[in-house]
């Protein structure tokens, strides 16, 4: 639902208090109330259940090489203000046409499990504190997700931001390795990628999805002089074909991308690492985008910290339970030319109606 109230006025509807076995719903008041009490990690908990349950009925697959499990750690902001702020709210200057305003907003780290076959789960958020960065916020997401189930997964991996020493030390201290893009020309460690690319051939292959690669894969940089360990760094030459929609004209479009890893060719073969290494934007595409569209991961149903944290993981645990009924409990033949908005919707009337099921 979008909002409190909107569950507000569903104590209108007989058939909600029948399937809740109630005598009357809470108002938007008291679930706001509740939210900034509630203790988080109960629901931690329960998503870990979920998660375990999952994995010991064997509906988590990875789908990528050697049966290796991947988490996808991003940041992402749900609210920003310039009038309404708390105590826990970060701040930053904006150049407005009235002149520098102070904007205030919240921002919290996500980690989800990615799957090439099955089901992706989120399993956790961590809240960026005032004065730090989102590496460093989710530096502690990740050291909580070692101890809540550090089986679960067994290469962490990133975007370009977190390519920084002190994020990779402590996946790879927790006995895990790590993954991000690497950007930034002035890095020596691109410099010496670019300098040892052009005296080694390069190995070609297609990708699944039909893009034509040239890939260099490079072990043992030792570029990086902050982490004090030899990494590795995979270059990409990607060609894919596009059509035009402004003339219809097809063409070729070649992308270049360079990843740092602490994950070794034999564990991770190259074709297989740069497959696995664009799912990081599972974490945009079926995480934030598909939760803020259609779960209202954005609305902020009330203005605290605890509230925020509690309404997300809610909404996190919604999303396993939907998809796992989906996927697990509905035949492949009545999924057919249907949505998942079309399964959401008739679990909503039910609530609406009578009638017992969906």
């Amino acid at each position: 639902m979008g909002s409190l109230n909107e569950w507000e006025q569903s104590r209108l509807f007989p058939a909600w208090k029948k399937h809740l076995n109630l005598q009357e719903l809470s108002s938007a008041d008291t679930m706001g109330d509740v939210a900034e009490k509630v203790n988080t990690d109960d629901i931690r908990i329960a998503i870990k259940a979920v998660y375990r349950k999952l994995k010991r009925n064997k509906a988590l697959k990875s789908g990528f090489h050697d049966n290796l499990f991947f988490l996808v750690i991003d940041a992402h902001e749900c609210f920003c203000s310039y009038l309404r702020s708390c105590d826990d709210c970060l701040q930053r200057e904006v150049t407005t046409a009235n002149g520098v305003r102070i904007q205030y907003y919240h921002r919290y780290a996500m980690g989800m499990l990615i799957s090439a076959e099955g089901i992706c789960i989120p399993l956790d958020i961590e809240m960026q504190k005032p004065g730090e960065d989102e590496v460093a916020c989710s530096i502690r997401l990740v050291e909580r997700l070692y101890r809540m189930c550090g089986r679960a997964f067994d290469v962490v991996m990133a975007d370009g931001l977190y390519a920084r020493a002190p994020f990779f030390k402590k996946v790879v201290a927790l006995g895990k390795q790590a993954l991000a893009v690497l950007k930034d020309e002035r890095r020596d460690l691109i410099k010496e990628t670019r300098s040892r690319c052009e005296g080694i051939q390069s190995h070609r292959f297609t990708r699944k999805n039909g893009a034509r690669v040239e890939a260099w894969d490079l072990e043992d940089c030792r570029g990086w002089t902050q982490l004090d360990m030899p990494v590795r760094v995979v270059r990409t030459l990607e060609t894919t074909t596009v059509c035009r929609q402004d003339s219809g004209k097809i063409e070729e479009k070649t992308s270049e991308w360079l990843w740092v890893s602490t994950i070794s060719q034999k564990f991770l073969p190259t074709e297989q690492f740069v497959e696995v290494a664009h799912h990081r934007w599972d974490i945009e595409n079926k995480g934030f985008n598909e939760l803020c569209k259609y779960w209202h991961l954005d609305h902020v149903y009330r203005h605290n910290a605890n509230a925020i944290v509690m309404f997300t993981l809610m909404t996190m645990l919604s999303y396993t339970l939907f998809h796992a009924f989906l996927y697990l409990n509905i035949k492949p033949i009545a999924r057919q030319g249907k949505t998942k908005r079309h399964f959401e919707r008739r679990i909503m009337a039910s609530f609406y109606t009578d009638e017992a099921g969906p």
